[in-house]
């Protein structure tokens, strides 16, 4: 029987102790941990900790740019060589997978990639993903690790998406997890704190950001705290963290790429006639757009924003550039086919 995939990812907040130092313990208890779920699914680990564990090499490290990158290329064969070792009790082996946007912006490369990860499956290893900081470009790379295991979880048509982070899932206003979230309203978003974790770029903001698109498209998304003992056992038995649970969708293989794995080239907000329309999988016309947020050009896919909404309720890819849009309302700036709602 094919087995469902399950990803995995932990940040760096998790995977260091409070000076930095990766925690080569907690390594070897989410080995042990994984191992047991790699009985029941095709896993795929995201592992922040690259840069963490290659900075102490760098004389005088302060964090920029530059020096980031570079503890990254010190660091990257240094965790993965941890992982190996942690591994190797079970018999299981393990890939590095160094990931670029482009990966994912390009059909044609997400779909080897695909087809990579199947055959590392079928080979009882797993793969150990992580950006390719040492190359990125800075306006093309991931906004964090959320996003790329969120744009794996989706494109790979995941059944369940781990969040291991540094506190126990999403928290209230009184400091209490909250144990469900079913709906992603702005209210919801604002139980997030704006500030990120010591170590890593992202924050709770993040973590829901991404876990409203992977829900939306049909992957059941769990944030829990990574460094507990047998929290992966217990989050994906839905005993601890805070559960968003996937909402029904039939939205396909292509088009689900098209909402994830796309880089976005613009902005559009639309009147309440255009968003009733597309909501009820009609095509988008031009004559329904309010404003170009931001602008872009014919092909490129970009996100469209309700009359009242602060955050995008479809993606569409378009047929005409913004500057077109200027000289006629009588077009057809994206058809039905290529639009998926949020």
């Amino acid at each position: 029987m094919k087995k469902p995939i399950l990803v995995f990812k932990v940040g760096t907040s998790s995977l260091t102790h409070s000076d930095g130092r990766i925690n080569e313990v907690l390594i070897r208890d989410f080995a042990r941990q994984l191992a047991g779920l790699q009985k029941r699914y095709h896993i795929v680990m995201v592992s922040s900790g690259a840069v963490g564990a290659g900075k102490k090499y760098l004389r005088r490290y302060s964090g920029q740019m530059s020096e980031r990158k570079a503890a990254a290329a010190v660091g990257n064969p240094l965790l993965i060589s941890m992982y190996f070792e942690a591994f190797r009790p079970y018999d299981i082996g393990i890939a590095q997978s160094l990931c670029e946007r482009r990966h994912f912006s390009d059909r044609k490369q997400f779909l080897q990639l695909k087809q990579t990860y199947k055959e590392l499956w079928a080979n009882g290893i797993i793969p150990i993903a992580n950006e390719n900081d040492v190359v990125s470009d800075y306006e093309l790379k991931f906004s964090d690790n959320d996003e790329l295991a969120t744009l794996i979880a989706v494109g790979f048509g995941a059944e369940l998406l781990l969040i291991g982070t540094s506190v126990p899932g999403v928290l209230d206003a009184n400091g209490q997890v909250v144990r469900e979230i079913a709906t992603f309203t702005d209210e919801v978003l604002g139980l997030a704190h704006t500030e990120t974790s010591a170590g890593g770029l992202g924050g709770m903001i993040s973590k829901l950001t991404f876990a409203r698109l992977a829900t939306g498209l049909g992957v059941k998304v769990i944030i829990f705290q990574a460094n507990q003992e047998n929290s992966l056992l217990m989050a994906e038995q839905q005993k601890v963290g805070t559960v968003c649970p996937a909402r029904d969708t039939t939205t396909n293989a292509r088009r689900k790429w098209l909402a994830s794995g796309c880089l976005l080239g613009g902005r559009i907000k639309v009147d309440k006639g255009a968003q009733k329309a597309l909501m009820e999988r009609k095509s988008l016309l031009a004559v329904g757009i309010e404003k170009v947020v931001q602008p872009f050009n014919r092909g490129e896919v970009i996100e469209i924003m309700g009359h009242t909404g602060r955050t995008p309720f479809a993606v569409g890819r378009v047929k005409v550039s913004s500057d077109e849009l200027v000289k006629t309302k009588n077009l057809e700036v994206a058809h039905a086919d290529e639009i998926v709602l949020l």
